[in-house]
């Protein structure tokens, strides 16, 4: 039985981060090799129970009850596919100092037995409750498995003690709570544990963005006329499936008149001489996401295009130099420009175009960074964050806009940007 995950064998050096802060963060190969240390995939499993149970014993719980699979995949290391994402078909529980037990969907409680050396064989379940409500709850499942795991938690002598549950089907909290469970919410208590990222992470996190960064020279070379913006979303999809990536989550491509309003999303629409455009690309390796925007012209470029990526280019330059331990949430947000001064009504409508926001096993971590939240609820940066970094700025045409997003992780110093496609200044793809 491997070591990785088993609670009794779990030390302190388990939760050190195991930083190697140097002149640029490494972004590895796909191979494991004998001859360069890359990821440690067990540290990695260590690290991420450890801070799990730390974040536990720091709440008022006893026991977390998860369904979110990002959550899943960050206490015991199980992954099944993207297709689990929104199907709410596996569950994990996490009892004191017990090891995961994990139901999963059918074969795959199997393939975990046979592969997963790091979990124990007899806590990998197979079983299913809802699937998004698909199976009624008059069918019983709900009660079976919410009294199965009242029983667990009994055995592990947390029965005096709340259940933090991230989310469930409304129908799984009523189960739990006919069998006497007090449920609380234990999504706070794993974002909590998600914040600090160890070596392992920061270079998985390093590698999905350089995966983009190809990606983005790919764009910049086809986009061209008579290119539709979801020609470019299927070369995209089809580079980073082929780089290595476990998900693309979304493409946004948007360009000309759609760019302002920002409607993230992508069309069929033709390309033009002179259009702004500006793409998100929202992928995983290993799990690990990246959200990283750029903008460019095509062919060439107007004065207010210009002005408008010069001026998004400012406020996230000015919001970089803000990161760094110690730094409040509410300090980055205040050098952004308000709503109001790009014409909307409040913060809350210009929600997510001045933006910050956590990056790891999911898209959005915490702390978020915003004026709509940022200078009310306030929280510290520290070393080991990883952030996403957006800013938007519409021209003064009144349809063109920039777009710029920078990914940056918090050194002991400051902070190191790992999203590398040249964005100094507006790019012009295939210029006249």
């Amino acid at each position: 039985m491997s070591r990785a995950l088993m609670p009794n064998l779990l030390t302190p050096q388990d939760l050190e981060p195991n930083w190697e802060w140097r002149e640029r963060l490494p972004a590895w190969g796909h191979m494991s090799v004998d001859f360069e240390r890359r990821i440690d995939h067990d540290r990695l499993r260590r690290y991420r129970l450890a801070r799990t149970r730390q974040a536990l014993q720091a709440s008022q719980a006893g026991t977390l009850l998860l369904f979110d699979v990002n959550n899943i995949r960050y206490v015991s290391a199980t992954k099944i596919g993207e297709w689990e994402r929104d199907k709410m078909c596996r569950f994990c529980l996490l009892t004191g100092d017990d090891s995961p037990y994990v139901w999963d969907f059918g074969s795959a409680a199997q393939h975990h037995k046979r592969h997963s050396d790091w979990l124990e064989p007899d806590h990998c379940l197979a079983g299913v409750v809802g699937m998004r409500g698909t199976i009624p709850p008059e069918f019983g499942l709900m009660q079976k498995y919410a009294k199965q795991i009242a029983g667990l938690i009994r055995d592990a002598g947390m029965a005096d003690m709340p259940v933090g549950v991230d989310y469930a089907e409304t129908a799984m909290f009523h189960a739990l709570q006919e069998e006497g469970l007090n449920v609380v919410d234990g999504q706070q208590i794993m974002l909590s544990a998600r914040e600090i990222k160890n070596w392992d992470e920061i270079q998985l996190l390093t590698q999905a963005a350089a995966m983009v960064d190809g990606v983005y020279h790919m764009i910049y070379e086809e986009l061209k006329p008579g290119i539709r913006e979801n020609d470019i979303v299927a070369m995209s999809n089809k580079m980073l499936y082929e780089m290595g990536s476990d998900d693309v989550e979304a493409i946004n491509a948007i360009s000309g008149e759609r760019c302002n309003p920002h409607p993230h999303n992508f069309t069929d629409r033709l390309i033009r001489p002179g259009d702004q455009a500006f793409f998100d690309i929202l992928q995983s390796y290993q799990g690990y996401r990246t959200c990283y925007y750029r903008t460019f012209n095509v062919g060439r470029a107007t004065p207010s295009q210009n002005d408008a990526y010069v001026k998004a280019r400012e406020w996230i330059d000015a919001s970089i130099a803000m990161i760094k331990p110690g730094v409040s949430t509410d300090k980055v947000a205040e050098v952004w420009p308000t709503a109001e001064s790009l014409g909307f009504p409040n913060e809350d409508a210009a929600f997510g175009l001045q933006f910050g926001h956590g990056l790891g096993l999911a898209l959005h971590e915490r702390p978020i960074i915003s004026r709509a939240v940022s200078m009310d609820h306030p929280m510290e940066i520290q070393t080991g964050m990883v952030f996403a970094l957006e800013t938007y700025c519409p021209a003064t045409d009144g349809y063109s806009a920039a777009r710029i997003e920078e990914e940056v992780v918090v050194t002991e110093t400051g902070c190191e940007v790992i999203s590398l496609f040249p964005a100094e200044d507006l790019p012009i793809a295939n210029r006249y």
